[in-house]
């Protein structure tokens, strides 16, 4: 037995000097406890996306089963890489939104193949890391102005919104007003309606695994009213071949899919930017300069993720601002992303459980994230209507036309042409009309 306490002595040491080599966890004032409770945080405030991103994927004609492990895939390659290369305590997985746009508009809408779509993914990717290795980053940051990013922020939101309402039936067709508020007398509406109320009570009052937890007992209930079947809770995992290596990236070589691909990494890159810049501050990554440590990495670790995910089936993997509850709760380096992966990899064995959860209890979780992702609009300057109204039409358009791509396009042409005629034509960027003047072509030829 004291051979057995030397020999743990002797090599738990080891473990522990690896571990700080690669993510220098005492330097960062951390533990690796703290760091594995942090990854473990940050996992459940985001798990809701190896539910909710199979039903979008799957209404896109992806076969469940593939889109569930390529989800969980794409998310863990990503953690891996933020936490190994950047050494950040951020978790990625398929973004909110970016999947939406994915499914409803380029495959729904514009009636591309989801092959062509994932096509699209993987080059705006390779062009979000050319421009993650160069200046091009900052030079595209700088030529679109504040009010415009943050009313893409916005009418992502409002779009993932108008979504998770109609998938729940809480808002319907109507042939006289377009829309109508749905019966609540149906149980998807009921249970959509209570699923998004509990995710938000329950967020306020900063309940553990909030949206996870809410998602769980709708289904539950369902289950008791006889509507949810149940398929057990774990299993090998679903064949990953349907998804594996299909996209179709010679058949996104088109000119309509411009504005589908800029639309990707617009959104992606501000996204992107946001978050790794608001989980610095938090986890004490900026030094006294304002410089963010390893920001640069983690910027070509996100865009990275987007392009091998693709590969996988994935629309965009993106850092999540999620990560914020794992950096509260004192996640300071990568070893709490690369937790979060590990994590993600364990979910593939949980395909029975996912196939389970009904739309209504996803729409909750739409609908809160949607709440959320609005919040842009109190940064938008309402003085000056030549940046008000460019962002307005923004916001409103990407869910009245069912498209993100028009509303960014509606958008910067607004912003343009206000500016233009109203003698502030120098604010504007020569790349912000070279977008313009892309974004009018588009409507000109689509």
């Amino acid at each position: 037995m004291a051979n057995a306490g030397q020999e743990s002595s002797r090599i738990e040491p080891a473990n522990t000097g690896l571990l700080e080599r690669l993510f220098k966890i005492e330097k960062h004032g951390s533990s690796v406890k703290t760091e594995l409770v942090a990854g473990l945080t940050t996992f459940v405030t985001m798990a809701y996306i190896i539910f909710v991103n199979p039903a979008i994927m799957a209404d896109a004609g992806l076969d469940y089963g593939a889109a569930f492990v390529a989800t969980c895939i794409g998310a863990a390659l990503g953690c891996f890489l933020m936490g190994l290369y950047a050494n950040w305590p951020v978790g990625l997985a398929p973004g909110m939104g970016l999947n939406a746009f994915f499914t409803y508009t380029v495959v729904g809408d514009m009636g591309y193949a989801w092959e062509i779509a994932l096509g699209a993914v993987f080059l705006s990717g390779v062009l979000f890391m050319i421009m993650s290795l160069s200046k091009i980053r900052e030079w595209l940051l700088d030529s679109i102005p504040m009010s415009l990013r943050y009313a893409m922020g916005a009418g992502v939101g409002l779009f993932l919104g108008i979504i998770g309402l109609k998938s729940a039936g809480i808002v319907v067709a109507n042939p006289a007003t377009l829309l109508t508020i749905g019966s609540f007398t149906e149980p998807a509406a009921l249970l959509g309606g209570i699923c998004f109320l509990m995710i938000a009570v329950l967020s306020y009052r900063n309940v553990f695994g909030a949206i996870l937890l809410s998602i769980l007992t709708v289904t539950a209930i369902g289950w008791g009213l006889g509507i949810v079947e149940y398929g057990g809770l774990v299993s090998a995992p679903p064949s990953l071949a349907p998804t594996f290596m299909a996209l179709d990236i010679a058949g996104a070589f088109q000119v309509s899919m411009i504005s589908v691909i800029l639309a990707f990494l617009f959104v992606n890159i501000f996204d992107t930017a946001g978050t790794l810049m608001g989980v610095a501050h938090r986890a004490h990554l900026v030094d006294q300069d304002g410089k963010i440590e390893n920001l640069p990495r983690a910027l070509k670790a996100d865009s990275t993720s987007s392009v091998v995910g693709s590969f996988v089936g994935c629309t965009p993997v993106t850092s999540y601002v999620e990560s914020a509850s794992g950096v509260a709760a004192g996640g300071r380096t990568g070893l709490t992303a690369v937790t979060v992966g590990v994590l993600f990899c364990l979910a593939v064995f949980f395909a029975p459980l996912a196939g389970m959860i009904p739309a209504y209890a996803t729409a909750g979780a739409l609908i809160y994230v949607a709440m959320l992702m609005m919040s842009g609009l109190a940064h938008i300057e309402w003085d000056d209507l030549s940046d008000t109204i460019p962002a307005i039409m923004t916001v409103i358009m990407m869910p009245l036309t069912y498209s993100i791509t028009n509303g960014i396009a509606i958008g910067f042409i607004t912003y343009g042409v206000m500016k233009l005629l109203t003698g502030q034509h120098k604010e504007v960027s020569i790349s912000m009309y070279l977008l313009c003047v892309i974004f009018i072509a588009n409507f000109a030829f689509m």
